[in-house]
């Protein structure tokens, strides 16, 4: 008898480390190629030489016959989703690498947030309370009135915002359509959505900027391939905690090769946040309701 995809939890912890350095991958390659080239200008290369990653399979899937709610629906979701891209780059070049990780983590408290108000799920005392753990652990990481919030702060915020409300949809879109065919609408939908914002502020990029681009989008596929293979291995509860990693190779990166100072606070903030979404992860097992939360790593860039 072959082994169900939850008894290798070893197996889906490894591919979940895997995805882990392939996100901290992506942060510091943009971290590296700097303010030069707009942020607008950035996301829109990242989805464009990402395209190349979908061209076996795109035709086929957008076959698929869609009627016109659905592409309004795809359509919204890309404008939204390429707007929180925008300002993920943004943040990226205004703060350090593990505050952007850190407070990414704060997408899928959202989406548990936007799925009370708008898809009716309940939110239990046990659930409110997370999210109230992982807002405090937010404000530990930005910490008002004892520093300024700068707005890569503010852009980060409203990033994990919008990221939180493109999965909303998703889940909605995914109820109707297979989730390949919502994958292949996004990728085209963002890259569409923010060629005008690039056209405004367009430089041309250097072949080293090119490059450091496409290996920007070579990560980020690789990490989210790798995190449907951990998801197949293992339960999303076993999964989850391994990406606080995530913030400790930030953390490490940054001070060892940009100079950015270790902030116990951040660490602390966002082990609060990860803690919440890691609770909400599970209640949400322990009641065998259908998935709303997403794992930290499922609205990443």
């Amino acid at each position: 008898m072959s082994d169900a995809p939850a008894s290798r939890p070893l197996l889906g912890i490894f591919w979940m480390l895997v995805t882990g350095l392939c996100f901290v991958a992506v942060t510091a390659l943009v971290k590296y190629l700097g303010p030069r080239v707009p942020p607008q200008e950035q996301a829109f290369l990242r989805y464009v030489l990402g395209l190349v990653f979908m061209l076996p399979v795109l035709r086929p899937i957008l076959r698929q016959r869609t009627d016109r709610r659905l592409l309004a629906m795809f359509a919204g979701r890309g404008l939204l989703h390429a707007g929180g891209v925008m300002l993920w780059f943004f943040a990226m070049t205004q703060i350090p690498l593990a505050e952007v990780t850190a407070m990414n983590y704060l997408s899928p408290v959202y989406v548990t947030i936007g799925a009370a108000l708008f898809l009716g799920e309940k939110l239990a005392a046990r659930r409110i309370a997370a999210v109230l753990a992982a807002l405090l652990g937010a404000v530990v990481i930005l910490r008002p009135g004892f520093r300024e919030v700068s707005p890569g702060h503010l852009a980060m915020l409203l990033a994990a915002l919008v990221f939180g409300g493109s999965y909303l949809l998703a889940k909605v879109l995914s109820s109707r359509v297979s989730p390949a065919l919502v994958v292949a609408h996004l990728s085209i939908w963002v890259t569409l959505a923010l060629a005008p914002f690039a056209a405004a502020v367009w430089v041309t990029p250097t072949l080293n900027e090119l490059v450091i681009l496409f290996g920007v989008a070579c990560f980020a596929t690789a990490g989210h391939y790798t995190m449907t293979l951990a998801f197949r291995e293992a339960p999303v509860t076993v999964t989850q905690p391994v990406t606080f990693l995530q913030l400790v190779w930030a953390t490490a990166l940054g001070a060892l090769v940009f100079g950015e100072p270790v902030d116990i606070w951040v660490l602390t903030g966002g082990g609060l946040i990860l803690g919440a979404v890691t609770f909400i992860t599970w209640r949400e097992a322990v009641v065998r309701r259908r998935t709303i939360t997403p794992p930290a790593p499922a609205t990443k860039v």
